[in-house]
């Protein structure tokens, strides 16, 4: 192992900013939206793909990524993404056409997809096994809290300056990032020389590829046809394939990109389905909320991502304790705590979520689902990488993240599947219960169309067609009563999407039992960990 220098806390500090700024730019852009469309004058498709360009590439490219800095060392690898990440978060500032503001958005997902393994592949290079909870910890915390913060730091920008800034306030940061990178981060790649897997690069990058594309598409064209033979299923079936060659050809090759001996460890293999449960988790609290408080409560974009604001503020002050709690007590246990809470607080917010809630009426369980996601976040980087080798540390460190960021994809088509078509089911119900208040003439039509306009998460009393001959008093009842519909079957499709999550949260919280008791005899105490500082 080549030799290791700096203060590892400070080197920790390093990745840190580095990898936060990856994952806030994977949620920040969304509040930006409206204003692109209209600066830009771009179309809806042309502005998804502003999200889907940054997200596509990094799952692509990040078990590539893993494995290449395992080859030339992971701070090359870094340094490299951050100056790349850095230069296209300018270019995509500066972007005068939807086309170009797309492209950069691609390069700025390379320069990420870059950075993100190599945080995990320094930190268990600088970190011997046995001090490695409280970094890790930290680590996994700054995953969720980038992800919760980029709604309410990107109103915060798009509301003091405009939608450019979202992009641009990358460039000092990554310009911080890149001095402290040279100066404080060690070479800590393994002396044994390595080749990189070009058939592996090519079946990984196809299948994820396709995978990805057929997630995030696949609402679009209503999860069928895309055009002649070629549809979102035929798309990723063909992915899944490529996946299961790729993984075949991994164990015929003496220097695989992705080494399958990482997921005979017990513990890996475990925390890649914590992840994914927990990516379920707070995809859906995340989806349903931010709908809820702007289309139910009447909110603005920044209003409501400063109301989920507190969920991000309580995971970011958690981390101390767990960590603490992580070193006193063993990860599975802070692990197992806070699987066990966070389905509490979905059903609590469920529960509690009205058409007339107030604001600040579900702060009490969104702190809840903040501390408990920081116990559920923080173990399962220590667990999952803790008996890894060093020589696969890059390589394990991909693979972990893509599996999250797969696990984010999959969360989000499935959550969002889920509260369609609970919504649209809801919505039928609830028109039929409402329209008894109307002439009995017109309530059949009342209800057709209500359930039509109901195509899409975020449609609303606006879009319903009013029957013919429904003018003056009638038809303003209709748009009251039909907006009153509209509330009542998204609270409903909320808690059903809300207690669906818990489910698959409870489902990682029992196989949790499975994994390995803490050794007493590794950890470090509190004062240990405190004294490397």
């Amino acid at each position: 192992m080549s030799q290791r220098r700096g203060n590892p806390w400070i080197v920790m500090v390093t990745l840190c900013i580095g990898f936060f700024m990856t994952i806030l730019d994977t949620t920040i852009v969304n509040i930006a939206i409206p204003d692109i469309l209209e600066d830009l004058d771009a179309t809806i498709s042309e502005v998804l793909w502003v999200m889907s360009a940054y997200i596509l590439v990094v799952a692509v490219l990040v078990i590539t990524a893993g494995r290449l800095g395992d080859i030339v060392g992971p701070r090359k690898v870094f340094i490299a993404g951050m100056i790349l990440f850095t230069v296209a978060s300018a270019l995509c500032g500066a972007a005068m056409e939807p086309w170009q503001l797309i492209a950069a958005r691609a390069l700025q997902g390379i320069g990420a997809a870059l950075i993100t393994p190599q945080t995990l592949t320094i930190l268990t290079g600088v970190f011997p096994p046995e001090k490695r909870g409280l970094p890790s910890a930290i680590w996994g915390i700054t995953a969720g809290v980038a992800g919760l913060a980029g709604p309410t730091l990107g109103g915060l920008l798009v509301a003091e300056g405009n939608w450019r800034w979202v992009f641009y306030v990358n460039v000092p940061l990554g310009l911080i990032t890149i001095a402290m990178a040279f100066a404080l981060i060690p070479d800590v790649r393994p002396d044994k020389r390595l080749r990189l897997d070009i058939t592996g690069v090519v079946l990984a990058s196809a299948a994820l590829g396709a995978i990805t594309y057929g997630l995030l598409e696949g609402d679009r064209y209503g999860w069928g046809t895309i055009t002649s033979f070629l549809s979102i299923p035929v798309v990723i079936a063909a992915g899944l394939v490529l996946l299961v060659v790729f993984l075949a050809t991994q164990a015929r090759v003496n220097d695989p990109l992705m080494p399958l001996g990482i997921f005979r460890d017990r513990g890996f293999s475990l925390m890649s389905f914590v992840i994914v449960a927990v990516s379920f988790g707070m995809m859906g609290l995340s989806l349903t909320l931010t709908i809820y408080l702007q289309q139910v409560l009447g909110l603005s974009a920044l209003q409501a991502g400063l109301t989920l604001a507190p969920t991000a503020l309580a995971m970011m002050f958690s981390f101390p304790v767990v960590g603490f709690l992580i070193d006193k007590i063993g990860g599975k246990y802070v692990l197992i705590c806070g699987l066990a809470l966070y389905p509490v607080s979905l059903a609590l917010i469920g529960n509690m979520a009205q058409t007339d809630s107030g604001q600040w009426s579900l702060l009490g369980p969104l702190i809840l689902a903040g501390i408990s996601q920081a116990a559920a976040f923080a173990p399962t980087v220590t667990m999952a990488m803790q008996d890894v080798r060093t020589e696969f540390a890059g390589a394990a460190s991909g693979a972990f993240n893509a599996i999250r960021q797969l696990g984010f994809l999959i969360a989000v088509a499935a959550m969002g599947a889920v509260l369609q078509s609970r919504l649209t089911s809801e919505l039928h119900g609830e028109a039929e219960r409402q329209a008894t208040q109307l002439p009995g003439e017109f309530r059949e039509g009342f209800v057709d169309a209500v359930t039509s306009a109901g195509g899409s998460i975020d449609a609303g009393a606006g879009d319903v067609q009013l029957p013919a001959g429904a003018s003056g008093q009638l038809a303003q009842q209709m748009r009251e009563i039909a907006q009153s519909v509209f509330d009542q079957a998204f609270v409903g499709a909320l808690r059903f999407t809300l207690l669906t999550c818990a489910a698959v949260v409870v489902v990682a919280c029992l196989l949790s039992f499975a994994a390995k008791r803490p050794d007493p005899a590794k950890a470090p105490t509190a004062e240990e960990e405190l004294a490397l500082m």
